[in-house]
């Protein structure tokens, strides 16, 4: 054998993977993790942090079944064990069993909260694990056991159990039928009073796997606050919080908050997502370009015209550097609470006739549909990196916008008068710069399977006037 095969087994996740090994008169030599090998062979980046010897010096010495809170990668050094394994997660796999004879030229891949025990065969055995955390007593305290002689998951020991070695701990292991099954991975919404954590919250109401937390347990500008947080049990991270006001970041208190929020405390989300091997959504911003394209596709270099828009880029760069990511860039959005369109719908119930930018151009995005594309996202799994979302149609300006709003409220769209954005700020010197073009290229998305709904179908959606087509 020349090259790494791997193959899968009963047990989702569960997988086997076959080393070459190179031997002469003087012994062997095999390449036991190779990362970029695995990688290619279709092995999960498994990113271990920390390398484990079990030497067993006699025939017969049995360990196990034991589940533990990381993915580990096992193998032999020398002699040769008796492998098995039993899903003990939380689903329709649990129970599951599949047993390995594992020698230099063998080595499993066992995810999370599958439950692993091995016996020697050959003896002396020194048994190899990477794993992806770090041991602590906390951790040890997620173990879930099963005992090495359940009868349901009937592993057919080469040397029976009763002339094995097994320690004391292992045989007062429950039954199968007394394991409390290991949940999935938890998910963590960061910003769930904010309009996209609002429509995240309603969409994922009949989750029970999903932490929705606002600013006053978890706040982005707070790092001791962040780095008190224990995100240990989850295995994606949303961050729904940023900070928004655009004009307010020009201001010296402002543009420190928004760094604090956007940049300080994305990076934080980072490194936490980072440490759990968890997956990161992060929400983007037009405003990382100046807006002189007609048109801006996933990989055009960041232009920012002010702070806000410098914020969000430097954090897109940080969520960039986590394996798992998803950034979604959107513009223009709209959802519960203030927005444009509550806005302009109050406008035109109390008789005022507003003035409205007609130079801007770009499309709306409404919360709900962004939150249908990250939970999307999160179930196709496609390649990690940035995705434009916003919702589809013609491209118009902001004054376009307010007059829809005018007509679909039942109000005289003319009362909306289009003005310049020089008209528009005049000599205020308290406004952010905008980019005028914030059209965002669609295709990408899309070609995950995901279908953006007309901005102005959704439009009327919002003011419960009919369902999106």
């Amino acid at each position: 054998m020349t090259a790494i095969d791997v193959r899968t087994t009963p047990i989702p996740g569960l997988l086997v993977i076959d080393l070459p090994v190179h031997g002469d008169d003087r012994g062997w030599f095999k390449e036991n993790w190779q990362r970029e090998k695995m990688l290619a062979a279709g092995l999960p980046d498994l990113g271990p942090v920390q390398n484990n010897i079990s030497f067993n010096q006699a025939v017969g010495v049995t360990r196990g079944v034991h589940a533990e809170p990381w993915d580990k990668y096992v193998s032999v050094a020398t002699g040769r064990v008796f492998g098995a394994w039993v899903d003990l997660r939380e689903g329709e796999s649990f129970g599951a069993t599949y047993w390995h004879e594992v020698g230099p030229d063998t080595a499993i891949y066992v995810p999370r909260g599958v439950g692993n025990a091995f016996q020697t065969l050959e003896a002396p055995a020194s048994y190899t694990y990477l794993v992806n955390d770090h041991w602590s007593e906390a951790a040890q305290a997620q173990y879930t056991f099963v005992h090495l002689g359940d009868e349901t998951a009937a592993i057919p020991w080469p040397i029976p159990l009763e002339k094995a070695e097994l320690s004391e701990k292992d045989r007062l292991h429950p039954r199968l039928e007394d394991v409390v099954p290991v949940p999935p991975r938890r998910t963590l919404v960061v910003g769930a009073r904010g309009q996209l954590g609002r429509a995240l919250a309603d969409l994922w109401k009949s989750r029970r796997d999903v932490d929705l937390v606002g600013r006053d347990v978890l706040d982005l500008a707070d790092p001791a606050g962040l780095a008190d947080f224990d995100f240990s049990a989850y295995g994606v991270i949303v961050n729904a919080a940023a900070y928004t006001a655009v004009d307010a970041a020009e201001t010296p208190g402002g543009r420190r908050e928004a760094w604090a929020v956007n940049v300080h405390g994305v990076a934080r989300l980072a490194e936490a997502a980072r440490s759990q091997r968890a997956v990161l959504v992060h929400v983007s911003s037009d405003y990382v370009f100046d807006g002189t394209a007609e048109v801006h596709g996933e990989e055009e270099p960041f232009s920012p015209l002010g702070v806000y828009g410098s914020t969000k880029a430097a954090g897109d760069e940080l969520v960039r550097t986590v394996r798992d990511h998803y950034i979604l860039r959107t513009s223009w959005v709209i959802g519960q609470g203030r927005n444009f369109v509550a806005t302009m719908t109050s406008l035109a119930e109390r008789g005022i006739d507003p003035s409205v930018v007609d130079d801007q151009i770009g499309r709306l995005t409404f919360a709900d549909d962004l939150a249908a594309a990250i939970d999307h996202l999160l179930a196709v799994r496609p390649e990690p990196g940035t995705y434009n979302v916003t919702n589809d149609g013609e491209p118009v300006s902001w004054a376009r916008i307010a007059a829809e709003v005018f007509a679909l409220t039942g109000h005289d769209a003319g009362r909306v008068c289009p003005v310049s954005t020089a008209e528009y700020v005049g000599d205020a010197d308290d406004v952010a710069p905008r980019p005028m073009r914030s059209v965002l290229d669609l295709a990408r998305i899309r070609a995950t399977g995901f279908t953006p709904p007309d901005q102005f179908a959704a439009l009327r959606r919002h003011l419960g006037l009919g369902p999106a087509d």
